[in-house]
């Protein structure tokens, strides 16, 4: 896995998607806005048909990568049923089709904390995943480091295999060998994906080993939003990725 670099200075609006690239894009905060609660979510009238016009032209080479499970994400994106990454990568659809999960739950002790905490605490939201588990704390965010720290420490001395992960006003409890870096290794080796210029574009602090190792790997990375950030390019919102997309979609479809 890539090791996230400190950057400098500050990134730099991005240059044209080159027409050898592998897309990766996240999904919250990248293409859709982050809504109070994941079930909010209002998916922008130019996603699906731009990521229609980007498949095309990338020969497929595009992915979702996302904290959300396949199975929302294929939801929000209908028709679309991309390559993608579902829980950081404890779900992966290949190219042709078929789903990779990998095994295993967080532990029953942090899942019985998380619940406790929601019950003292109604403004909290706990969203149990596929390999993973999400406590959000948006509508509270003075909350925020008592979900933190009910989560470390409800976690067993022996779960070494688990970490708790920040994100935008959540906590997630997710493998420690699932990242969104090693989702990128892995599709860089089908035949779709391989021998192109990685570029990934995503908001959060989960991304950003994924925008290190695109960057390891020759391409670069786009960093929505605010914040700290390993990549070289920043694009300000998700209206503002939209812009970049659809604009990439027509210089690559003049070049057809």
């Amino acid at each position: 896995m890539a090791t996230v670099p400190s950057v400098s200075s500050t990134p730099v609006e991005p240059p044209g998607l080159p027409r050898d690239a592998a897309l990766f894009l996240d999904f919250d905060g990248t293409l859709a806005p982050i809504a109070p609660r994941p079930q909010d979510v209002r998916v922008p009238s130019w996603v699906v048909p731009t990521l229609m016009r980007l498949e095309r032209s990338l020969q497929g080479a595009l992915a979702v990568v996302s904290g959300r499970p396949l199975a929302q994400i294929d939801a929000f994106l209908k028709p679309l049923r991309l390559p993608a990454a579902g829980v950081h990568g404890v779900e992966r659809r290949l190219t042709n089709g078929r789903v990779r999960v990998h095994a295993g739950q967080p532990p029953d002790s942090a899942l019985a904390a998380a619940r406790a905490l929601v019950e003292r605490h109604h403004e909290l939201l706990l969203e149990t995943k596929p390999g993973a588990l999400a406590l959000h704390y948006r509508a509270a965010p003075e909350l925020g480091e008592l979900c933190r720290q009910t989560l470390l420490d409800a976690l067993p001395p022996d779960a070494v295999d688990w970490i708790v992960a920040p994100g935008h006003c959540v906590f997630e409890v997710k493998a420690r060998h699932i990242s969104k870096a090693l989702v990128l290794q892995a599709f860089l080796t089908e035949p779709a994906f391989a021998g192109r210029l990685p570029v990934y574009i995503g908001d959060d602090a989960t991304d950003e080993d994924g925008i290190a190792e695109a960057q390891a790997s020759g391409g670069f990375g786009i960093k929505v939003g605010d914040g700290a950030t390993a990549a070289r390019h920043r694009l300000a919102d998700p209206a503002a990725v939209g812009q970049w997309l659809r604009a990439a979609a027509d210089q690559l479809d003049r070049g057809a």
